[in-house]
């Protein structure tokens, strides 16, 4: 049994690691200042005996002996990064600083939820690690972007002047149950919108492209690149390499919801990327022949019966 710490446990993504974490038989210390974290989506572990939540913010330090650390916390979604951006930036940063102090002090084992966003307006199709990127580091989500491109290197470096065992995720769009009603990302709108009958907001002309990967798949490449031998640090992609335009995405969501909803248009936010799609080859060789197993469709009936039942 490890004792592992989760910051950013209450979130979804978190929510899920958590879980998964408890019922493989360790302990868990859920982290989570409950800006965008709930309890509600742990409430199934708070009777566990190997489960403990505690209500801190990464930016300031923190302390616990603990064997492994996943640093999930920051705010994920436009919507919410973007409502205090100089907390985003320092949650980004500051909270990395922070859980790489615990990991130094606790010769813990540490992993980095990064993100696609670090390829920005991507130049270069599929992404593959290698790829810089092609960020604006002073557009509206340069916040989000270059706080996770910052927290990175101090991975990199803590690793290369204090021996800190890191590891690095890229984290490609993800979706499924415990998504926020109201975050602003493209599946809980779509289903949410379909479900209600209201009409579904397209922003651009809808020929964008993303790849949707389901939460269990991400958690599963998360815990292998976490058991991964330290030499290898990342950072990996981790994510779906099928990619959908939005028109087929609500296409899909309309004829499971059998929703009457129309379509409407809207103008393409600031810096929104075109296209998005991972190349997972690296991935698929560290990690133990990793790749998703949930298809679109079938991610996508869990989802929407998830929001269902809450709406």
């Amino acid at each position: 049994m490890k004792r592992i710490l989760v910051a950013g446990g209450a979130g979804f993504i978190g929510s899920h690691l958590c879980e998964r974490l408890v019922n493989e038989g360790h302990y868990v210390v859920c982290l989570d200042n409950f800006f965008t974290g709930n309890k509600k989506k742990v409430e199934q572990l708070l009777n566990n005996p190997r489960f403990e939540i505690a209500k801190h913010d990464v930016i300031e330090p923190y302390f616990n002996e603990v064997d492994e650390i996943y640093n999930l916390a920051c705010p994920a979604s436009p919507i919410h990064y973007q409502v205090d951006p100089i907390k985003t930036i320092k949650t980004s940063v500051l909270g990395a600083m922070n859980m790489l102090g615990l990991a130094k002090k606790t010769n813990a084992k540490i992993l980095q939820a990064s993100t696609s966003e670090v390829y920005g307006e991507p130049e270069v199709h599929p992404q593959y690690e290698e790829y810089w990127g092609n960020v604006n580091p002073i557009g509206k989500r340069s916040c989000y972007n270059e706080g996770k491109r910052c927290a990175e290197s101090l991975f990199i470096n803590y690793h290369s002047q204090h021996q800190t065992k890191i590891k690095i995720i890229r984290i490609f769009n993800t979706y499924g149950p415990k998504m926020d009603i109201n975050d602003g990302r493209v599946i809980s709108n779509f289903v949410i919108q379909a479900l209600k009958g209201k009409d579904i907001t397209i922003y651009g002309d809808g020929k964008q492209t993303r790849s949707f990967q389901y939460v269990d798949d991400l958690v599963e490449g998360m815990i292998r690149m976490m058991n991964t031998d330290d030499s290898f640090t990342g950072p990996v992609n981790i994510g779906n390499p099928e990619e959908y335009t939005m028109l087929e995405l609500v296409s899909f969501i309309i004829e499971m919801t059998q929703s009457k909803s129309k379509l409407i248009f809207l103008p393409l936010p600031e810096d929104d990327p075109k296209r998005r799609r991972p190349n997972i080859e690296l991935a698929k060789k560290e990690l133990n022949n990793w790749e998703p197993k949930i298809k679109l469709r079938e991610g996508l009936i869990k989802t929407i019966n998830y929001f269902e039942k809450i709406i």
